[in-house]
């Protein structure tokens, strides 16, 4: 089965995966993750590392993070 943005599983099929989706949203089903505490996890350590960086280092970070973006597209 596939795995949706955030570890969901999904059905394979198209027309399964469109009823899927509806139950969802309507409420009559729920959805399933595969860790819900690795999105907290992630969200504290990235706090973390932003106070421990000082703001040349993130300039840096932010501008080889930008340069790669603008490289692939």
């Amino acid at each position: 089965m596939p795995t949706g943005p955030k570890g969901e599983k999904r059905p394979t099929d198209t027309i399964a995966n469109a009823v899927h989706v509806m139950k969802v949203a309507t409420g009559e089903a729920e959805e399933s993750y595969v860790n819900a505490g690795n999105r907290e996890g992630g969200k504290k350590g990235g706090a973390t590392r932003a106070k421990r960086l000082s703001a040349k280092q993130r300039s840096e970070i932010a501008r080889k993070a930008a340069a790669a973006r603008w490289a692939s597209a």
